[in-house]
């Protein structure tokens, strides 16, 4: 697992274009807010590793947030930050299972559409802290 992290004072998304017929056609746009921004990618790797991959994924999100004092995170499937990848219902297991821990402990998460190329701009704080890469 790869996760690119962000604090950002701004992030904008729109969905673009559908790449994956197995999931539903959700036309999307939001705007968030102060909000700690994950894209992950999830590897071939990750299948034999669910749980451990899904406990760090959580710590470091959990980390980042409290860093900068939000309870708001947003997840985005983004796989191009590896050579592998796993297979699309490994990625959205994953991220439920993130999703559900984080809000079980108080956390409001929002996702992009799933399958989605989306196109998005993000206003990242200026702090070094609010831009890390993390490999689980």
């Amino acid at each position: 697992m790869k996760l690119l992290m962000f604090y950002a004072h701004d992030f904008w998304y729109r969905t673009h274009e559908r790449v994956l017929e197995t999931v539903p056609d959700v036309p999307s746009e939001e705007t968030h807010r102060e909000i700690a921004v994950i894209f992950y990618h999830a590897e071939e790797t990750d299948r034999d590793r669910e749980d451990k991959v899904a406990v760090k994924w959580v710590k470091n999100a959990k980390w980042l947030a409290r860093k900068f004092g939000t309870q708001r995170i947003l997840l985005h499937s983004f796989n191009h930050l590896a050579s592998t990848k796993a297979p699309a219902d490994v990625a959205r297991r994953l991220a439920a299972v993130v999703r559900d821990r984080l809000e079980r402990t108080g956390f409001t998460v929002s996702e992009t559409p799933f399958g989605y190329q989306n196109e998005w701009k993000i206003h990242v704080s200026g702090d070094s802290l609010a831009k890390v890469f993390k490999e689980i």
